[in-house]
C-alpha cells in the first residue's frame, strides 16, 4: 500500500441491544459488500456519543432506547483507502453501549450508509457476514452481562 498522505480519526458511538437471546443489527452498505454492524455511526461535531447513539439507533432502525450501560471503548489504528482511493494513516474509536429497546417500530433507513435493519438469534450470527465491531460488541456484552 502507498505511503499515507494524510491522518484521519473518526470517532463513532454503536448499541448493542439484546432481547430475548436476539441482537439487532443493520446492514452497512458504504463498502465493496453489504455487511451486518451494530446500529451507530460518527458522531457530529461536538455531539456526546450517548446522544450519538440514541440518534443513529432511531435513524437506522426506527426504535428508541435508553442507555444502560457503557461497554467501553475500543480504538483501531490502519492504513486504508478513503472513498477517493487515496490512502489515509486511519484511527478509530468505537464507543459501544449496551442500549435497551424503549419504543418505535422497526424500519429500514433509506438513503444512507444502512439500508436494513434485523434482529437475529445469537446463536445464528456466525453465519452472517459481518462488520467487526459486532465481536468486539458482543464480547463486551457477554463480559458485562457475565459480571452481573
Amino acid at each position: 500500500m502507498d505511503k499515507p498522505i494524510e491522518k484521519r480519526l473518526r470517532v463513532a458511538a454503536y448499541a448493542v441491544v439484546v432481547e430475548q437471546d436476539a441482537i439487532l443489527l443493520a446492514r452497512f452498505i458504504g463498502g465493496d459488500v453489504p455487511r451486518w454492524i451494530l446500529p451507530g455511526g460518527g458522531l457530529e461535531h461536538g455531539e456526546d456519543p450517548a446522544v450519538a447513539v440514541l440518534r443513529e439507533l432511531t435513524e437506522e432502525t426506527g426504535y428508541t432506547g435508553r442507555i444502560t450501560g457503557l461497554l467501553g471503548v475500543h480504538s483501531f489504528h490502519l492504513p486504508t483507502r478513503s472513498w477517493d482511493g487515496r490512502v489515509v494513516d486511519f484511527h478509530g474509536l468505537r464507543v459501544l453501549y449496551e442500549v435497551e429497546r424503549t419504543g418505535g417500530t422497526l424500519r429500514h433507513e433509506t438513503d444512507n450508509s444502512t439500508d436494513r435493519a434485523a434482529w437475529f438469534p445469537l446463536t445464528e450470527i456466525s453465519g452472517l457476514d459481518l462488520m467487526e465491531q459486532v465481536d468486539v460488541g458482543l464480547r463486551m456484552w457477554r463480559d458485562r452481562t457475565s459480571m452481573r
